[in-house]
This record gives C-alpha cells, sequence and structure tokens, in this order.
C-alpha cells in the first residue's frame, strides 16, 4: 500500500473511483497528523513499540470526494483525517496564542486551503461522457448506417434532435454548477493572531488553530469552523440548521473544551453554544473588555491596530475546521455527491432495450439466411439485416423521450416550476411519500397571539381570555396615587399578582435581542412581546414591539449610562435589556441594580421599569426558558419562566395550580393551539453577584404558576384539500418542523395526523444523543404515562395505569392502535447510530412529525425513508434543505436561492400540472408502474407486436392472391422497393403507427382521456384523413415520391380500409381488458400455493414499508 501509485476506492453504494496518490513533503510528527487520543483502540493495540514519536518525511494521501485520506506508516492503511484535535487543546490560555508561521505551514500541507471550490469538467469532458451513454452509441452506429444505405433525410432529423438534445444537457449542466460555485466558494480578508503578531491574510490561509478577530466590522460571514474565545456574537445558522432564529454564541470554557468532542462529524449539542460555522452570517459582535477576559498579548503586539481598538478589545474565535472539512463542506458534498438514485424505469431501461434486441436478433438471422439464400451480396446483407435491428431497437428512443420531457418541462416553465433535473419528471408519478420541510408551507408565517388566560386566586380556576394587555395592565402601579391607602394598595398587589405578573412574564422572558433597531430572535417571542406592546432598550437603543427605533442620546440618558458602569466597577453589558410599558418615563439604570434603595422615597417613582439581570436559555430537553429580573425600587428579584405546560406543571407548587388545568390544556391543544405556560418566584436577598452565580435547578422550582399564553397557527385556506387529496392517493404526508408542538398542532388541524390520534413523543430518560447506552421514554402528549413499548413501539400502560381501572377505561388497548409519533433531532440522531433497527423501521413507519433536523439529518431521513423503498419527495425553501432535496426522488424548492441549485424542481406556484393531456380529477390510489419488464408492460408488448404482425402477415399474403397481383422481378443489386408487397405492408404500417400511438396512450384513472388534448387529436386526424386519402384516391406525385404500385384496384383499397379499423378494434380491447386478465391470471398463478410464508408476504408486500407496516398492523 506504502508504494501504491493508484488506488480503487468502492464506496457504500457499489460506485467506484480511480484515486492518484500524492506524495507530499511534510517533515512534521506522526503524531502531529495522527494524535493517539483520536485514534480507535484497535489501532492503539496494533502500534505496539511506535509510540514514540518519529519525523514523517513524506506523506502520501489521496482526496476521494473531497475528503483527504493520509497513509498511516505505522497502521499501514489510509486513514480520513476531516475530523482533527491538536492535543494541545487543554485549556483556554493554550488556545489563545495561534500558532506559528511553521506549524501552519504544517497544517497547511495537512488539511489544504481553507476553500470550498468546486472543480467542474470542462465542456469537451462532459460532451465526452454525454456521447459515451449507449443509447448515444447507438445512435451514432445508426445515423453511419443510413448514410452507407442513403437514408439521408431521416439520419440528419436524428442527428439533429440528438445534437439539441445533448447541448441542451450541456448547458443545464454548466449552469448548475456555475450557481453551486457561487453557492459555496467564499473568500475574505480576516485579521489572524499567528507567530505572535497580527496580520491581514486571505481567509483560504486559514488553518486549525488559527486565532482570528470577528469583530473585524468588515467580516460579515465566518470563513471556517471555529471556536468562540472572547467576546460574543449573534448568528443567523439558517443556511446549515433551517433555524430562522438568530443564535447566541458564548465563549468557551475549560469545563466545556475539555468535553468537546472533535473525533465526531457533528458536534454534541450542548457545545454548538461555542461553535461558529463555516456560512453562517454574522448578525452582532460584542468586543471583550480588557478587564473582562481580554488578553493584552493580542493588542501589545499588534503594529497596525490603533489605541482605541486596543481600549475596546477584540472578539476572538479560534479555526478547528476548514474547507469541505467544515459543517458547510459537509453539506456541499451532500449535494455533490448524493445517494444514487436507482429508480426502477431507468434500471429497466436497458433491460427493455435487451428483450428488443433479442426480438431484432431473431429477425437478423432469418434475414441473413433469407438474403444469403437469394444471393444477395456481402455488402448489402450486413446494411439490410443490421438496418432490421435500427427498425426493432429505435435510436430515436432516446432522443423521443428527451422531446417528450422537454415539452414536459416546458409546460412547468409555464406554471412557473423550473426543472434541472430532466430524468425526474418521469419519477414524479411514483411519489408514495412526500416531506414537507416546515409549518410555513402548510400554514401562514409565524405564529399570532389568540390570548391569555391568567389565574383567578379567589376562584382557584383559569380566568376568561385575554385578548389584549389592556386588561392585564389595568392596575398598573403607573396609575397609583401616592394617597393611596394601605388597603387599597394590598389589594391591588393582589391583583397584580394574578393578573400583571403573566404580563412581566410575557415581556421579560424572551431571547429578543436589538440590532441596528430591530428586534430579532424566536418568532414566537417576538409575536409575544408585540402582543404586549412595550418597550425594549438594549445598547443604547430603544424600540417598541413594534420595532419603531429610537435612539438614546439625551443627556440624562448618558448619565444613566456613566452611572450604570460606575456602580458596576467598569464593566458594561450587565443589564442586557430593560423594558417598560409603552409612554413610561426612563429612569437611572443604575437604580435597577442598587440594593440601598430600601429607605428611598417609593413615592418618587411613578414608573415601571424591568431589568433582565441573567437568562436561562431554552433548552430542549428541559423545554423551558427562565429570566432573573429586577424591577426599579423593588427589594426582591423575580424569576420569570416560560416553557411546555406538561413540565411545568412539574416545577410549579400544586396550591397554584388551577383546578382546571388539565382540562383547559387539553381543549386548547386539541383545537390546534400552542400553549405555553407561566410561572414566577420571588428572591428576598438576592444581588447582582449572587444572581449570575447561581444554579437554574436552584431557579427552576417551586414555582407560583400564573397562566397560560395560547398562540394560533393559522393554516393556508389551500393546505387541508392539498393534503385531503395526497390522503385520498395514499401518498404519505410527513412533515419536518422547527418545534414540534406547533408541528403537532398543525398537523392534526390540516390532517396530516387524525384529530383522534394519539401522538406519543420520545424524551431522554438517561443520556443523550452521544450516548451509545441511552434509554428512551415514548409518552403520550396528553398523558405522560401512557407509553409505548421501546422496543416494539406498541401502546402499553405503565404498571400505576394497569391497577387503575380509570385509567384502563379511559384508553382501552383497543381502541389506541392509531397513533403517530413526533420525534425531535436528537432522538432520531441516537436512533440511526446507537438504537435497534427494527425499531428504526417501527418508528420511520409511524413517524409523522419530525421536529428540529439538522441539514444533515433531513438528508439522512429521506435516506431511510427511500431504504424502506419508499417514493420521497420533499418540499423546502432554504439552502438548509439542499441534501435532502438532492437526496429524494423529487425535490421541490419554494426558493430561487440555494435550494435551487441542489433542487430538480424549483417552484413559484402551488398549482402543479403535467402533460398536454391533463391530469385526472383526483390522484389514484396505485401508481402507474415504473418497471419496463413488469407482466403489464411486457404482456401489452408482446400481445401489440404479435397482432401487428398478424395484421401485416394476413395483408402481405392477402394480396398475392389477388388477381390483378404479378410478382416482382428480383435483382440482387437493386432495393426492390416498387411491388404490391411493398405498398400494402406500407399503407397498412401507416394506420398501425397512428392506432398503436391512440391504443398506448394511457387515460383514466391517471390522466383524462385523449379526447382532452386537443394538439394530440387534431395530429393523429389530420394524419388518419392523409393517410385514407393516400389509400383511396393517391395522387400521382405521391405515388412516385414514396415509390408506391398505383395499379391496385379501387375494392382492394376500400379493403384496406376495413382491415385498418379492424386492427385498431382489436388492438383497443385487447390493451384495456384482455391484456390485462392475461396479466392477473399470470400473477394468480404465481401465487397459487408455490410459495413459502415468507415468500407470499413478500409477493403480497414487495416493498419494504408495506411488509413493516403489515406487521404493526398499520392501517
Amino acid at each position: 500500500m506504502k508504494k501504491a501509485e493508484w488506488l480503487l476506492v468502492e464506496n457504500q453504494w457499489g460506485e467506484i473511483a480511480i484515486e492518484k496518490i500524492q506524495r507530499k513533503f511534510y517533515g512534521g510528527t506522526v503524531t502531529s497528523i495522527f494524535p493517539l487520543d483520536l485514534l480507535e483502540e484497535s489501532d492503539i493495540a496494533k502500534l505496539g513499540s511506535h509510540i514514540a514519536d518519529e519525523t514523517l518525511h513524506h506523506m502520501h494521501c489521496f482526496d476521494h470526494r473531497h475528503l483527504r485520506f493520509i497513509f498511516h506508516p505505522w497502521l499501514g492503511k489510509f486513514l480520513q483525517h476531516g475530523y482533527w484535535k491538536d492535543p494541545s487543546w487543554t485549556n483556554f490560555k493554550s488556545l489563545k496564542t495561534g500558532i506559528s508561521r511553521e506549524i501552519h505551514n504544517e497544517r497547511e500541507v495537512i488539511f489544504g486551503k481553507n476553500l470550498i471550490d468546486i472543480e467542474g469538467k470542462s465542456t469537451s469532458q462532459l460532451l465526452f461522457d454525454e456521447v459515451l451513454h449507449p443509447f448515444y452509441i447507438f445512435q451514432v452506429f445508426s445515423i453511419i448506417l443510413w448514410c452507407m444505405d442513403e437514408y439521408y433525410y431521416y439520419a440528419i432529423c436524428i442527428f439533429i434532435i440528438s445534437a439539441t438534445s445533448v447541448t441542451t444537457t450541456l448547458i443545464e449542466t454548466k449552469r448548475t454548477i456555475k450557481k453551486l460555485r457561487e453557492m459555496s466558494r467564499f473568500e475574505c480578508d480576516v485579521r489572524v493572531f499567528r507567530g505572535g503578531f497580527w496580520r491581514v491574510v486571505s481567509s483560504e490561509e486559514l488553518a486549525p488553530g488559527d486565532v482570528f478577530e470577528i469583530s473585524d466590522p468588515n467580516l460579515h460571514i465566518f470563513p471556517c469552523d471555529a471556536l468562540l474565545l472572547t467576546g460574543d456574537c449573534i448568528v443567523n445558522e439558517s443556511m446549515l440548521t433551517g433555524e430562522s432564529i438568530p443564535v447566541s454564541k458564548l465563549p468557551i470554557t475549560d469545563t466545556a473544551l475539555r468535553k468537546l468532542d472533535f473525533s465526531s462529524p457533528n458536534f454534541s449539542p450542548d457545545d454548538l453554544k461555542y461553535i461558529l460555522f463555516s456560512g453562517t452570517k454574522i448578525v452582532r459582535v460584542r468586543r471583550a473588555r480588557n478587564g473582562n477576559g481580554s488578553n493584552g498579548a493580542f493588542n501589545n503586539s499588534s503594529s497596525n491596530i490603533d489605541a482605541s481598538a486596543e481600549d475596546e478589545g477584540t472578539a476572538l474565535a479560534m479555526a478547528v475546521r476548514t474547507g469541505f472539512n467544515t459543517t458547510k463542506g459537509a453539506l456541499i458534498r451532500s449535494i455533490l455527491f448524493p445517494k444514487p438514485n436507482k429508480f426502477k424505469f431507468y434500471r429497466d431501461s436497458f433491460r427493455f432495450i435487451g428483450v428488443l434486441g433479442g426480438i431484432s436478433f431473431i429477425g437478423f438471422c432469418i434475414s441473413t439466411y433469407n438474403f444469403i439464400r437469394m444471393g444477395v451480396t456481402a455488402h448489402m446483407i450486413v446494411v439490410r439485416a443490421l438496418d432490421l435491428i435500427t427498425i426493432v431497437v429505435p435510436p430515436a428512443l432516446p432522443a423521443t423521450m428527451s422531446v417528450g420531457t422537454n415539452f414536459a418541462i416546458g409546460r412547468l416553465n409555464k406554471e412557473g416550476i423550473y426543472c434541472i433535473s430532466p430524468a425526474r419528471v418521469n419519477i414524479g408519478g411514483k411519489i408514495n411519500l412526500m416531506c414537507f420541510d416546515k409549518t410555513g408551507t402548510l400554514t401562514e408565517d409565524g405564529l399570532d397571539v389568540l390570548g391569555v388566560r391568567s389565574v383567578n386566586h379567589q376562584t382557584h380556576r383559569f380566568s376568561e381570555l385575554h385578548t389584549t394587555t389592556e386588561t392585564l395592565s389595568s392596575s398598573s402601579p403607573n396609575s397609583v396615587e401616592p394617597t393611596t391607602s394601605h388597603n387599597h394598595q394590598k389589594n391591588q398587589k393582589s391583583t397584580i399578582k394574578e393578573h400583571q405578573q403573566i404580563l412581566f412574564a410575557m415581556t421579560t422572558c424572551h431571547s429578543l435581542k436589538l440590532v441596528n433597531g430591530e428586534l430579532i430572535g424566536d418568532p414566537l417571542d417576538l409575536k409575544m412581546f408585540q402582543f404586549t406592546n412595550w418597550v425594549l432598550e438594549e445598547g443604547g437603543q430603544t424600540t417598541s414591539s413594534r420595532s419603531s427605533v429610537v435612539l438614546r442620546s439625551s443627556s440624562s440618558d448618558n448619565s444613566s449610562t456613566s452611572s450604570l458602569n460606575t456602580t458596576l466597577g467598569g464593566t458594561s453589558g450587565i443589564v442586557p435589556t430593560v423594558v417598560r410599558p409603552p409612554g413610561g418615563r426612563q429612569f437611572n439604570l443604575a437604580d435597577v441594580l442598587g440594593n440601598d434603595d430600601k429607605d428611598r422615597d417609593e413615592k418618587a417613582t411613578p414608573f415601571l421599569e424591568l431589568g433582565i439581570l441573567r437568562t436561562f436559555e431554552f433548552v430542549s430537553s428541559l423545554r423551558r426558558m427562565s429570566v432573573i429580573v429586577k424591577r426599579l425600587r423593588s427589594h426582591t428579584m423575580e424569576v420569570f419562566v416560560k416553557g411546555a405546560p406538561e413540565v411545568m406543571k412539574e416545577i410549579c407548587r400544586e396550591e397554584t395550580l388551577p383546578d382546571d388545568y388539565k382540562e383547559l390544556l387539553h381543549f386548547y391543544t386539541h383545537h390546534g393551539y400552542r400553549v405555553i405556560a407561566c410561572a414566577a418566584r420571588s428572591f428576598e436577598n438576592l444581588n447582582w453577584m449572587k444572581a449570575q452565580k447561581i444554579k437554574r435547578e436552584q431557579v427552576e422550582q417551586d414555582l407560583d404558576f400564573l397562566g397560560f399564553i395560547i398562540f394560533e397557527n393559522k393554516l393556508k385556506p389551500s393546505s387541508a384539500p392539498v393534503i385531503d387529496v395526497l390522503r385520498g392517493a395514499k401518498i404519505r404526508q410527513v412533515m419536518c418542523t422547527d418545534n414540534v408542538l406547533t408541528a403537532v398542532s398543525v398537523s392534526r388541524e390540516c390532517g396530516i395526523v387524525s384529530k383522534n390520534a394519539q401522538i406519543y413523543i420520545p424524551r431522554f430518560i438517561e443520556g443523550s444523543s452521544i450516548t451509545p447506552r441511552a434509554t428512551l421514554a415514548w409518552e403520550n402528549l396528553d398523558n405522560s404515562q401512557d407509553l409505548l413499548d421501546p422496543r416494539t413501539l406498541e401502546p402499553i400502560l405503565a404498571p400505576s395505569l394497569q391497577e387503575n381501572s380509570v385509567a384502563r377505561a379511559e384508553y382501552p388497548p383497543n381502541d389506541r392502535s392509531d397513533f403517530n409519533l413526533a420525534i425531535t433531532g436528537d432522538v432520531f440522531r441516537w436512533m440511526v447510530d446507537y438504537g435497534n433497527q427494527v425499531t428504526l423501521l417501527r418508528m420511520l413507519i409511524r413517524g409523522s412529525v419530525f421536529a428540529r433536523m439538522s441539514p444533515d439529518e433531513k438528508h439522512e431521513l429521506v435516506e431511510k425513508f427511500q431504504e424502506l423503498e419508499y417514493c420521497v419527495g420533499f418540499c423546502g425553501d432554504g439552502a438548509n434543505d439542499c441534501g435532502a432535496l438532492k437526496a429524494a426522488d423529487v425535490g421541490l424548492s419554494l426558493s430561487e436561492a440555494e435550494a435551487s441549485v441542489a433542487a430538480p424542481f424549483t417552484s413559484r406556484s402551488t398549482d402543479i400540472q403535467l402533460g398536454r393531456t391533463e391530469p385526472y380529477p383526483r390522484i389514484y390510489p396505485k401508481s402507474p408502474t415504473a418497471s419496463l419488464v413488469s407482466k403489464k408492460v411486457l404482456t401489452s408488448l408482446i400481445g401489440q407486436i404479435l397482432i401487428q404482425s398478424g395484421f401485416q402477415f394476413f395483408v402481405f399474403f392477402l394480396v398475392r392472391r389477388q388477381p390483378w397481383y404479378t410478382p416482382p422481378k428480383f435483382d440482387p443489386d437493386s432495393k426492390n422497393i416498387y411491388c404490391f408487397e411493398d405498398t400494402v405492408l406500407f399503407l397498412v404500417s401507416c394506420f398501425q403507427y397512428i392506432l398503436i400511438a391512440a391504443v398506448f396512450s394511457v387515460g383514466p384513472p391517471y390522466r383524462k382521456s385523449m379526447e382532452t388534448n386537443f394538439p394530440f387529436l387534431l395530429t393523429a386526424t389530420v394524419l388518419t384523413l392523409l393517410t385514407i386519402f393516400l389509400v383511396i384516391y393517391p395522387p400521382g406525385f405521391a405515388l412516385n415520391i414514396l415509390e408506391l404500385h398505383g395499379d391496385i384496384t379501387l375494392s382492394f383499397r376500400w379493403l384496406l380500409l376495413i382491415i385498418a379499423a379492424a386492427d385498431f378494434f382489436i388492438s383497443w380491447i385487447c390493451e384495456k381488458y384482455i391484456f390485462l386478465s392475461i396479466t392477473h391470471v399470470f400473477g394468480s398463478i404465481r401465487d397459487a400455493g408455490f410459495f413459502s410464508r415468507e415468500k407470499k408476504m413478500y409477493h403480497a408486500y414487495k416493498k419494504l414499508y408495506k411488509r413493516v407496516e403489515a406487521e404493526m398492523g398499520v392501517r
């Protein structure tokens, strides 16, 4: 292996490539390329005495599909080298020093340039690959043969059609490669700390270990995968993750660094907050202060940074993955090299040609024998015999199919649907599973707040629905007069706790950020805050919930900020967000944090403002988020928590839960609404320092329940009818979305999931998605004690419920067979990597909602469905869907940007129609056959060959029995066209071409009848009339041009018309009724007790998903 020059590589799909091995001078150590902690245990055991490091003078490597494989001299094999970690990356101090020039040069040899550049084939290479297709080789052979036989007209027509088809394909291929290259290639200037000095270099020179500045105002997109070292930032990762929500990133800590796993293609969900991904857009970066974690070494050694920049500090990151090893590189590779499409139609096309070739070979042998017997010259024998093959196996077949496909693509273009993969047009009719990217495809954009249901502690039940904040804020402190009595204030405080606390939760418990005067964040948080009409202030800017911006520039505001900084010892960002009611007066922000205001006169505070001191971000496993809030002049700090109702119930004090909690929650969730629960808690002796150190577990416990916020996700008017059409056609629908609870509500409303069906959601009770021995619990969305068996995914009752007769009556086993699964991305990842394969298949069969799926997971989901032998369609609208769109049998992009490069179809219209013959009013449940060698196709093909051949034999012998018939005078050196046999066969064949086109024109239940296809009907009618005219009253010039015999009686000409009519009638009856019955008879004979039970099931359910459904009893 060490001395090899070339290597034969075979992937998991059996595709073979030959790669040239490169030899590069290296000069570093072996362990600098292959750290011991990244090797498999079995490989480490093989090293033996080689544990001591040694110099590697030359590195042997090859690149396969943009992945580098490097030869390990001690193990004697090539290892993939994309997911690498420097052994010195153990603490923050080791990261911030960067790397030297020498180490950079070594790593550039190992990893190559930090560039995702697609090397497209030249036009000559693409042309050569296209022409080498067997169909085109056969066409070239046929054209040469026809030219030898002076058959120029037809040869020229076929050449023009084929040349046009090849040219069109080349143009589309080149255009697609150009778009993909523009999307993937990115290069910019970055400031790098290398060798103890700052320097500006091209981003393509970045290598793992390079420290670079991300607070540079000219940097808008991250050039590589990196760890955030100092500062903080907000990024838009929608291109890679599909999340439209801007994501906050935090600096890496020593504890997180030690846990970080670089050996896996995907990072742990807990580590994503420290990772900056290549290709993601920078929304906001905040620099680190010198006194808050910035290292002076970065500034002191800089020779080109001004003093102000040094004082402000910089936000820094360290490159960890570059080029095609990044997450963006993996996405581009999935587009370039999708799983091979094995559509049966194209796989069987060669078999079909083989059947025709066999028939033509028989004719070739018979013709050759007859020509030899008649003494025909060798040249004429070759030309005539080979010409017979070109008749039976038509060279124009691929060109004809291309023309038909191009017509379909042209009609799609008129409907606003664009196709870059013509081969996928024919696959569209075989789809039996349709994946929708997100709920926005079926619903209006975003959620709207329906209202708020707070808790009435007097009745211990929910209040009426508050549709505005006026009723919640009617007893605001803004309206309190200084002379208000103590008893009245006490009653008012009780009212505030009943109504206003949930308003405070809505205004503070969110992750919204103010960037350039615009509120950004989770759409749900945004709608919630807009509902309150409050004002948000952050970083010196003020905006209302309606995103109107007011820059704070008055002297009082500046003094407030100055006072705040003085209070906090000169640091900033301690109170990142402040909110207040609309029209509320501003105050000195330092008062928010002061604990020495107990003796101040509260009468001097006729305004309300809340400062958010700390935020515990939403965690998918906890399904909640919380904030610590300080209210001006308040002696306490408040904690507000919002999250899933079933989770919030567990952390609230039971006496604060209303009696109708379960009843109201059941009502809203089963009517398609999204419900968020809110709770609160007060801390008396909590200052700012303690608030920053307190643990989340201490905060989110013993809470007072406040109420529900109800959101509605309005369904598009056309969604339910479309889903109903798909369901009627037995096309399964699956939703890939962002939020699992929203998706469940929408799926019930639009009909993807039955409204009466139970929904089960899995969660980890031990471990996580990266824990091989993790444990899952599959819980009913409406009753957490209602579970599924973790292996069979069949409904079971918890032991406590099995003893409860009431529970058994509510959930009887025979009524719980109609259920669906809603799976999150982390569970899907674990099931694929570590789960039982039988359970995985059952999960895919029952899964209707797949939430929070990364681009790789969407791609893999499509492939898993394809492994179940589904024909998968995928509808997406962003670059994060590119992998799935490319992998799907039919990918439909609703975007004109990145996704359109990967998707076979791009649409701006929701109304799709194919073909000149319009589609049938409804989609038929059974799709047309995709096999060209199926019983139905072969029965029809062979049957029609026999019928048409029979009529040709009949007229051949019939004309010979006529009294006016004269036999032809045979001349071995002549073409012998002018005779009665050729004339009648030509006339009958003209009718047969037309009638076969009509007979094979598929109508109901897939298309309307051919009478609705006016162009076809007009063409067939004109050709039929011309043929009749040529048979009955042939003009002299036509006889001369076509070399037909004119001495045929009129009575025999009318007889030919009767024979043609009989041919059409018999062909039509056989195609519509007799051949179909013969096919059923063959199927019955095959299944009549000659096979085992397993084989009978296989023949009954040829598709794997059908067999799994049968085993699970899925209807």
